[in-house]
């Protein structure tokens, strides 16, 4: 019995719909980095790109753990000397809450080539409509 692998043209990009109310960060993350890498998929292969296109709804009501809101730390450098910047979570949700999510998903990808690439089919928008309807998404399970 052979091994099956997938060829590129063979693959299909389905479109899911997440709603992000009541739903905890890390969770959400998992479900969602795994529909993006299509991993969850019978016919995954390692070099084939087979990951789903996901929309994230609600995306500034998702939770965290209470004391999470003010001790967890967001970091990025500018690369000058003094150039550090920080952030608590509560401070990202309330100016840019997509980027919880984005940061969160990122984190959980493999870090390769692909990830680049799997971020790009994630969209998330922080209040319920988004333009994506002519896609017909359904519920991520």
């Amino acid at each position: 019995m052979r091994t099956y692998q997938q060829k590129t043209a063979e693959t299909q990009h389905d479109w899911y719909i997440v709603d992000a109310t009541g739903q905890r960060l890390g969770t959400l993350a998992v479900r969602i980095a795994r529909a993006l890498s299509g991993r969850s998929k019978p016919t995954w292969t390692p070099h084939i790109d087979d990951g789903d296109h996901v929309i994230v709804i609600n995306a500034d009501k998702v939770e965290l753990a209470p004391r999470k809101w003010t001790q967890k730390v967001y970091h990025r450098h500018s690369g000058f000397p003094g150039g550090l910047r920080t952030e608590t979570a509560a401070q990202v949700r309330a100016k840019y809450p997509e980027r919880l999510i984005e940061r969160a998903v990122r984190g959980m990808l493999a870090t390769n080539r692909m990830r680049d690439v799997h971020l790009g089919r994630l969209n998330v928008y922080a209040g319920a409509e988004h333009p994506h309807a002519a896609q017909q998404p359904e519920q991520l399970a």
